[in-house]
């Protein structure tokens, strides 16, 4: 059997439970093969049509498990499936109704979950399980910016980077970015809007990761960029930030916090600013009716692939503003269809650069669960199970007109980036 898969035995009754649970199945055809028995569930004909080979039985007991257990087995090589993007899409599409059977015992669910918390000590610890694994792996996979974030596809001619820088630049014009400004960042990846933000609006940017190995490339970046009087990037805490700044910036780092720090964070955050000071969060959000059974599980995100991590929704985000900070909303966007785009191409990167992976000393099991993560993040997406937004938030004080232009200004916002 693939991957030393083979050899686990389970109950016939798990068996049996588990294929009546994919009797259940009305948003895809879904093949399953085992060996000479092939079973099918879900309407044939389906727009979404997928085959799973199952190289162990463990399959079968792990399906009833949930995301991590499935996802450590097909790490493990016991199952295959031949387009996992869309197995994932038919899964997010069934999840509303999922979600209406497990609401109930979601006080259940808390008092099991066992998530690593965001502790000061360890956030550090949980950041490093992913952000560390190697400068040499996220650059097989990323554009050239190493920006490992929602790029912006405002014409499908644009290449990946292209639509990196295009992000980078939108977010410094939303934010209104000026040479006196003192700009702050939480969340540094590798120092591409520092070095953007300070070389093309000669703003002074504080910048900070927990992940050293981010660091390490953005302190390279900014140096050879010449920009060691502008841009400082520090190893630390979002907690233990202190001064006071006219802007600041947070790009894909919330789901990283905890939802037991959320609180923590924005309150961290309207904290920093000035009293006319604004803020740019572009976050990974949850439907609103999703989040109290998805905060509540051990999916296989959370637990595996980004360990404490938790995923907000809109509505949590808005209370959390009014509750502890005196930050306003005056800006909403959604950009789930370009995250789609862009996972689509770093997973077709990734999948293209296998050989590269296995050179690095990355083995079988860690590439096959990268994989799934990929696929995971951009059917997730492509089925809007997951959104990102970006939201503009203004302190008490911030009297200028919003960011608003018209669409055509913004394609061309983005081509001149």
């Amino acid at each position: 059997m693939p991957g030393g898969a083979g050899g686990d035995s389970v109950p016939i009754v798990l068996e049996i439970a588990a294929r009546s649970v994919l009797r259940q199945v009305q948003a895809g055809h879904i093949e399953i093969v085992e060996g000479p028995r092939r079973h099918s569930f879900g309407p044939p004909g389906a727009d979404l049509e997928i085959e799973v080979r199952v190289n162990s039985p463990r399959f079968w007991r792990d399906l009833l498990r949930g995301s991590a257990a499935l996802g450590e087995a097909y790490g493990d090589g016991a199952w295959d499936c031949d387009d996992l993007v869309a197995l994932v899409r038919i899964g997010a599409r069934e999840m509303p109704r999922i979600d209406r059977l497990r609401r109930p015992f979601v006080p259940l669910m808390r008092l099991a979950s066992r998530v690593p918390r965001n502790t000061i000590t360890g956030a550090r610890r949980n950041i490093s399980a992913h952000y560390d694994l190697g400068n040499d792996l996220f650059s097989l996979f990323l554009d050239e910016t190493m920006t490992y974030s929602c790029a912006h596809f405002d014409s499908p001619d644009l290449t990946l980077r292209e639509a990196q820088e295009a992000k980078l630049d939108r977010i410094c014009r939303m934010l209104a970015l000026e040479e006196s400004d003192r700009l702050v960042e939480i969340g540094t990846g590798w120092g591409a809007l520092a070095v953007h933000a300070a070389s093309n609006y000669g703003c002074a940017v504080t910048t900070t990761t927990l992940a050293a190995e981010q660091r390490k490339i953005a302190l390279e970046r900014v140096h050879d960029a010449g920009l060691e009087d502008r841009v400082t990037v520090l190893l630390e805490d979002y907690r233990a930030l202190r001064g006071r700044f006219d802007k600041l910036v947070s790009i894909e780092m919330i789901e990283g916090v905890g939802w037991q720090y959320f609180d923590t964070f924005f309150h961290k955050c309207s904290d920093l600013l000035e009293p006319d000071g604004l803020m740019l969060l572009q976050a990974i959000v949850f439907d609103d009716r999703a989040y109290a059974v998805e905060q509540a599980s051990r999916s296989f995100m959370k637990t595996i692939m980004f360990p404490g991590g938790c995923v907000p929704s809109v509505e949590v985000i808005q209370r959390c503003l009014a509750r502890s900070t005196d930050l306003r909303p005056i800006e909403l966007e959604d950009i789930t269809g370009h995250y789609a785009e862009t996972t689509r191409h770093w997973r077709e990167r990734f999948l293209a650069n296998r050989e590269q992976v296995a050179a690095l000393g990355y083995d079988r099991r860690f590439r096959r669960m990268w994989e799934l993560y990929l696929a995971w993040v951009e059917g997730g997406f492509r089925e809007r199970r997951i959104r990102d937004v970006r939201m503009l938030l203004a302190k008490p004080a911030y009297r200028a007109a919003p960011w608003s232009v018209s669409a055509g200004e913004r394609l061309a916002l983005a081509h001149s980036a």
